[in-house]
């Protein structure tokens, strides 16, 4: 197929490019960059330095063969992904491209406003280039298990079933998030939803936690291809995080009591279930919703895997509790339905040791670009 992928300099958005492009996909990858700015603006570069999405390309086709077209810009801008979409004519469109970091939309005024007004434009903007360009082309957007919060109920694969005096509906799950930015993720699902009825798009939403890892099938071998790897509080996620800290003897950052519970996932099952969303399209006006995880854990029990492992490494790793900078709560029930995509196929790669080992062994090879002080400065969200 035809595949667009935005936001394809991403941390799964490139990996994402390279998985489909392997599997006999033409696809272009959009990006503006946004990212790198905003780890520029911030002095929170990642581990190593990344190629940019032109040299990438070049890297990607001298390695396996297959090609992938690049386009820079913004799509926001209406000019030009209405030229993307009129030129390429997607048969599918995968969206990564938001500003993807809670903390970072918790930051300041601006920061809440750029997140506030990327990605829901953003979105907008895809909607209507669906509908101008490619009507008939299911689109694959990625949303956050943090649309949903935790709840004291079972969290339902996106939709409740309510009775209420006697009669009966269906209707999205309720949900109720923890940031600005998840919050943007809900008001894209509920213009999604709303697109999906008036329009009859098909639309695929993957309610994805929190990722971790840098390997996948593609880039091993050749780490010009591994995606950018944060260790930071903005943009790095919790394991990825603890491994660099690890790494250098910088304690691990607890928030709080250490009891967030949350589902998580290895990179390689990002792309794998983005693969099987991608070859199981849902049928036209219908909005299709996986909760994308394949395991769960608290902030304890990562960071007494990272401590176990790293020690077995002749690491010296401690724990810190600090206090919390979100407002959240940190011991909650959380039980999240996930049988979806483990239904179309999903073979999930567990946390390991192996896994955490290899993790290490990457963090050590790089320890040099770690940077100490981007680790915790301690964004509060109130």
């Amino acid at each position: 197929m035809r595949v667009l992928i935005l936001g394809g300099d991403g941390y799964l958005g490139w990996p994402t490019a390279m998985h489909l492009s392997a599997r006999g996909h033409e696809v272009m990858v959009v990006d503006n960059y946004l990212r790198r700015r905003i780890a520029r603006e911030e002095d929170v570069e990642p581990l190593h330095p990344v190629p940019n999405l032109h040299e990438r390309t070049r890297l990607w086709e001298a390695h396996s063969g297959y090609e992938i077209t690049p386009r820079i810009g913004d799509l926001n801008d209406w000019e030009f992904i209405a030229r993307i979409f009129e030129e390429f004519q997607p048969e599918a469109v995968i969206h990564y491209a938001e500003q993807p970091s809670a903390p970072y939309s918790m930051l300041s005024r601006r920061a809440g406003d750029l997140t506030l007004h990327n990605n829901l434009g953003v979105t907008f903007n895809v909607i209507y280039a669906l509908r101008e360009y490619a009507p008939d082309a299911h689109l694959i957007k990625l949303g956050t298990m943090g649309e949903y919060g935790t709840p004291n109920i079972d969290i339902e694969e996106g939709w409740l079933e309510v009775e209420h005096k006697g009669r009966t509906d269906t209707f999205l799950y309720p949900r109720q998030a923890g940031s600005l930015y998840h919050t943007t993720k809900i008001m894209d699902t509920d213009l999604l939803w709303y697109y999906v009825r008036m329009w009859d798009l098909a639309v695929t939403d993957l309610m994805q936690g929190p990722v971790y890892g840098v390997y996948t099938d593609e880039n091993e071998g050749d780490e010009r291809l591994v995606p950018h790897f944060s260790y930071d509080e903005l943009f790095g996620t919790v394991l990825n995080r603890f491994i660099v800290q690890a790494v250098v003897g910088y304690p691990l950052t607890v928030y709080g009591k250490g009891g967030q519970t949350r589902g998580y996932l290895n990179i390689k099952d990002t792309l794998n279930c983005v693969n099987l969303a991608l070859e199981n399209p849902p049928d036209i006006s219908d909005l299709r919703i996986f909760n994308q995880f394949t395991e769960t854990f608290n902030v304890n029990e990562l960071a007494d895997q990272v401590q176990r492992v790293g020690s077995n490494q002749g690491l010296t790793v401690e724990v810190q509790n600090l206090e919390n900078p979100r407002k959240e709560a940190e011991e909650h029930f959380y039980n999240p339905k996930h049988t979806g995509l483990l239904d179309l196929g999903l073979r999930p790669h567990y946390l390991t040791d192996e896994v955490l080992e290899e993790m290490l062994v990457y963090a050590l090879r790089h320890r040099e670009g770690i940077v100490q002080n981007r680790i915790f400065r301690g964004t509060r969200w109130v």
